[in-house]
């Protein structure tokens, strides 16, 4: 039996095939560069078991016509299934396994990447230099030391970002549906969103989406925030109103924006779209702004963190094959 793999990019695709081979699955892998959606989805036709993407199509229609090819088990390599129609899946006896858990480190150190690299101008300063510009004009920043760190989300990913802030000596803010003693002892103050955004110098979003968080950072969240804040996205694209971000973008705020993650992302990352025109205007617009820098979603993509994805990804599909089932099967085989 032949495991069918979409979204596979080109650094994971030996990962892939590796970890199969080391884990002597009796079954080979093969990897595909097109994503799953509805056009490509009968392709896995005669396939028991498909592996998929972050940016995977896993709705009503597309996992009707997975179960109809023969498909009876999916498992997504990620940690957010706010892509998969779970009920349609209960529904059609798929089992869907996703990856619970990953290098925290691989986030953070990227949402910190983002951070320094809008608050130092890194972008505009490697542009101007690659054309032997070297004037300082315009390319200002902030010492962080000192200054209020917001961190929406205190969970393993929030926590490492919170020791990262603590290191630089600054002041934490957090805020979640449950305290992380960690953080906490890291001399975290938990408060309420609306005084986390208003008091923050720096505010990073590390919470899942899904209904309660979708556009959590809306236009009146953004209206609270400082006129010199810095704001980091590297969780999901749909808990910021990217249009409401743009508003606020166009009237002269925010030192700086750095986003890894787009709310209607979907068809756009992880491709090549340079030789098209892009119909998304306003994408198009928020990364005309020098203050802002977009990234693929890539935060997550270390050698760690992927080869962990990778592990735990095999042993969900063994773990289907022997009927076994652990935490990160979301629907049980039927």
């Amino acid at each position: 039996m032949e495991i069918l793999a979409f979204g596979v990019q080109a650094d994971e695709k030996p990962l892939i095939e590796r970890a199969f081979r080391d884990h002597r699955a009796e079954h080979p892998v093969r990897c595909l560069d097109v994503f799953l959606t509805e056009d490509t989805a009968p392709i896995a036709a005669g396939h028991e078991i498909v592996s998929t993407s972050v940016n995977a199509d896993l709705g009503a229609a597309v996992l009707e016509i997975l179960a109809a090819g023969g498909t009876r088990m999916v498992a997504q390599r990620s940690t957010g299934f706010n892509n998969i129609d779970l009920k349609t899946a209960e529904r059609l006896g798929l089992t869907i396994a996703r990856v619970s858990s990953y290098s925290p480190y691989s986030v953070a150190e990227f949402a910190w990447a983002l951070a320094m690299a809008v608050n130092r101008r890194v972008v505009r300063a490697s542009n101007r230099t690659r054309d032997f510009d070297f004037r300082l004009d315009g390319l200002m920043g902030r010492d962080l030391h000192g200054r209020t760190a917001g961190v929406l989300g205190t969970g393993r990913i929030g926590e490492a970002f919170a020791r990262i802030a603590h290191g630089f000596g600054m002041r934490l803010l957090g805020w979640d549906v449950a305290e992380n003693a960690a953080c906490v002892g890291l001399g975290m103050e938990y408060v309420s969103k609306e005084r986390l955004l208003a008091e923050s110098d720096l505010v990073t979003l590390h919470v899942p989406l899904m209904p309660e968080t979708s556009r959590l950072i809306d236009a009146e969240a953004l209206r609270t925030m400082k006129d010199d804040a810095i704001l980091v996205n590297s969780s999901r694209g749909g808990l910021i109103d990217t249009a409401a971000l743009v508003t606020e973008l166009r009237a002269g705020r925010f030192t700086g924006v750095g986003l890894d993650v787009y709310e209607a992302e979907a068809g756009l990352f992880f491709l090549d779209r340079s030789l098209e025109a892009i119909a998304d205007d306003v994408l198009a617009r928020l990364v005309t702004f020098p203050n802002v820098l977009v990234t693929s979603h890539q935060a997550y993509y270390t050698q760690d963190a992927v080869g962990q994805i990778v592990e735990t990804t095999v042993g969900n599909v063994l773990d289907y094959l022997a009927g076994r089932r652990s935490e990160n099967v979301l629907v049980p085989r039927s």
